[in-house]
């Protein structure tokens, strides 16, 4: 809680026994997809035990408790999404990182929402093939939101985000008033083979080029109330000035786009929301993820985003108010409900 303001954290991922690993691993080595249910399952093989699972959720709990944050929305991990296994594979392997997610909300329903996982086939001709997870998710699971990938792939296979080929997803989304999240997830080219956890660049490419491709289209002309959170504050930092219009889209989306805190860098996350505007910032941590090296000056972990916001003095109250709770409430009112009421304006 920021004073007396409930924080929602609109950006993390689901804390599953083993992250569900050894079940990947055995579809990817026999090449067959599996149908195990980790609502219900137990298996030691597969780690999914009772005890796993309060362990693992439990230290989520507890790292929230540490970071003052009242209620989290909670997805899939990017870097295991796996765009890129085979076809008949993958289905499968949605469904299981769905359901893990749906264990995960059932252990602490008031201090967790779910986001589903989509099988994007980079291949389709587009991704109709999506809606019946989508749908299941939304009504059979519960959730509250959807991630999906720009580039599932991460080979720059899939159109652009404006492109005709996303529509059934956003359409079906605005049908069930939930919104997107984009985030990055894996990036396989080669020339970054060096750089440790490379998927963190390709995030920062796909994340900032999908904000480009849906301010510049009519994609929010067509579903004009469609919602969508660019995580890691979009990616990157504009270079033009706003009035730009050789470079800059001229278009008003600031009702559908929004972006999350994700940035640990204080310099990047100040120029972020100073660029985005409070209006459009939701807070979002990942927390627990990649981001828990130690702040130096604070000794304190660099996710832990409710001090470093909440003594931002360039926000007023009010706009520290917007970020830590009431533009959540609005971007998603299915995390809203874990919060009180929205004050959106």
């Amino acid at each position: 809680m920021y004073k007396s303001t409930k924080v929602l954290d609109i950006h993390a991922h689901v804390s599953a026994p083993m992250h569900g690993t050894p079940m990947l691993a055995f579809m990817l080595a026999s090449n067959t997809p599996l149908e195990i249910d980790p609502r219900s399952t137990l298996d030691f093989k597969l780690g999914l035990t009772e005890e796993g699972w309060e362990q693992s959720v439990g230290a989520h709990v507890r790292l929230l408790d540490d970071y003052n944050i009242d209620a989290q929305l909670i997805g899939p991990r990017p870097f295991l999404m796996l765009g890129w296994m085979n076809h008949h594979l993958l289905p499968a392997w949605t469904r299981y990182v769905n359901n893990m997610i749906y264990k995960h909300v059932s252990l602490e329903p008031g201090r967790f929402v779910g986001a589903g996982q989509l099988p994007q086939n980079a291949d389709a001709d587009d991704l109709s093939h999506c809606i019946p997870e989508l749908d299941r998710c939304v009504e059979e699971l519960g959730f509250k939101a959807v991630y999906l990938s720009p580039d599932p792939t991460g080979d720059r296979r899939s159109p652009g985000m404006d492109k005709p080929y996303w529509y059934p997803v956003y359409d079906r989304c605005q049908k069930h008033g939930i919104p997107i999240i984009v985030h990055g997830t894996n990036c396989m080219d080669p020339r970054i083979d060096i750089v440790p956890h490379n998927y963190q660049i390709g995030f920062v490419w796909e994340q900032y080029l999908a904000t480009q491709l849906l301010s510049h289209s009519d994609v929010f002309d067509r579903f004009p109330e469609l919602k969508v959170v660019i995580c890691h504050c979009g990616g990157a930092l504009d270079r033009f000035i706003k009035a730009d219009k050789a470079h800059m889209s001229q278009r008003d989306v600031s009702k559908n786009l929004f972006f999350d805190t994700n940035a640990p860098d204080l310099h990047f996350l100040e120029a972020a929301i100073k660029q985005k505007t409070p209006n459009n910032i939701c807070f979002g941590t990942e927390a627990p993820g990649s981001g828990g090296a130690i702040r130096p000056e604070t000794g304190r972990p660099g996710d832990d985003l409710v001090p470093v916001i909440g003594g931002f003095d360039f926000l007023t109250e009010a706009q520290k108010v917007q970020i830590f709770h009431d533009n959540a409430c609005h971007v998603c009112p299915g995390l809203g409900a874990l919060g009180g009421a929205h004050n959106h304006g």
